[in-house]
């Protein structure tokens, strides 16, 4: 809570939303190219707005950079800052500007819940993940990248679909739509309601992945299995 204050005192005065530390708050920082899907979690808009309504309130906090030459990944961005203002009384949403690793260390350290939604098989790792496991924040992702390794599904966070067959998944909807319902049905339902739960999911997220996927680990790996 304390970090997560820290998080949420930031982004009301840089951005001059009203955003709540009492709120179940969900983060999503990374580059901003298309195969991440940033936007995946706006796919069905009346959807969302049904969940904040009827299962709990939440609020996001975005941040990330395109590449200068990205224009598709530009424009990702440009439609989740025009949700802010359509959204804003109904799901509070912030993009943050000047990503860097101040920012990031402040975002993975002050939100309950870390979004990956890439399209399937195409994410390298996914570091943004394993460092809000360290902070004891659970992920929800769809299976790909380090996701494959660290997901304990109920344990060390939430799985969207099934792990991939190394072809490309390119079904959006249907990945919404398990998002939304993990959302809906698990996810902020015990945030709010079981909250020793929730807590179990962060501590496990911290033991076994935080333990794990770091940076102390890949240099042991490296020096023992490449270098010796």
């Amino acid at each position: 809570m304390r970090e997560k204050k820290k998080l949420i005192d930031y982004v009301n005065e840089t951005t001059g939303a009203v955003m709540d530390p009492y709120v179940f708050t969900i983060g999503f920082a990374r580059r901003a190219t298309p195969y991440k899907r940033g936007d995946l979690l706006f796919t069905d808009i009346e959807r969302l707005k049904a969940i904040a309504s009827a299962v709990g309130r939440f609020q996001i906090v975005y941040a990330g950079k395109a590449h200068p030459h990205d224009d598709p990944g530009k424009e990702m961005i440009q439609r989740i800052v025009h949700l802010q203002e359509s959204l804003k009384w109904s799901i509070p949403i912030v993009y943050l500007e000047n990503y860097d690793f101040a920012l990031g260390k402040m975002i993975t350290a002050g939100v309950d819940l870390w979004l990956n939604t890439p399209e399937p098989p195409l994410e390298a790792s996914g570091t943004s993940g394993m460092k809000a496991a360290l902070n004891g924040v659970p992920s929800l992702s769809t299976m790909d990248g380090w996701w494959i390794e660290g997901h304990i599904e109920g344990v060390t966070g939430w799985g969207i679909g099934e792990r991939p067959n190394g072809t490309s998944h390119t079904d959006r909807s249907r990945d919404a739509d398990l998002l939304y319902d993990k959302l809906s049905k698990i996810i902020i339902p015990m945030f709010y309601t079981n909250r020793d739960a929730f807590i179990g999911v962060m501590r496990h997220a911290a033991a076994l992945n935080g333990s794990f996927f770091n940076t102390h680990r890949m240099l042991q790996q490296y020096v023992l299995n490449a270098y010796f």
